[in-house]
């Protein structure tokens, strides 16, 4: 499964990332195309920074309270991964990251997230990544 992981995220979403650049400095200019990912860089990055300082606060509100910030580490990690995502340099990864980052659309993930980290828990193997 990790093979599998590894091989969509050295290989394939690379390839369909210089795919997507190309096809889009095709139709409006390479120059322009350029401009486009770094400002998708710069404002995805102010977005991530934004967003995180919003998911802190939750958590420390929750932590005073006495309440383990469940919800709060789960919307870091979607944080976390959307900021990757949108600094690094491509169409796609900035669609992906920008759905990780945005509070609206984080919460879909949160719940996949979720979902699979009990599945990992309910299985006795939590550690997925670490054979026996």
């Amino acid at each position: 499964m990790i093979g599998r992981i590894l091989l969509v995220l050295f290989i394939i979403v690379p390839a369909l990332e210089l795919w997507t650049i190309v096809e889009v400095g095709k139709r409006i200019g390479g120059w322009q195309t350029f401009l486009v990912i770094v400002l998708t860089g710069i404002v995805g990055a102010y977005l991530a920074k934004k967003e995180a300082a919003r998911v802190w606060a939750y958590a420390q509100r929750d932590m005073a309270s006495g309440i383990v910030p469940t919800r709060a580490i789960l919307d870091g990690i979607c944080v976390f991964a959307g900021g990757v995502f949108l600094i690094s340099p491509g169409f796609l990864t900035d669609i992906a990251g920008i759905l990780l980052v945005l509070p609206f659309t984080r919460a879909l993930f949160r719940n996949l997230l979720l979902v699979w980290i009990q599945r990992l828990l309910a299985s006795g193997r939590p550690f997925f990544f670490f054979r026996r």
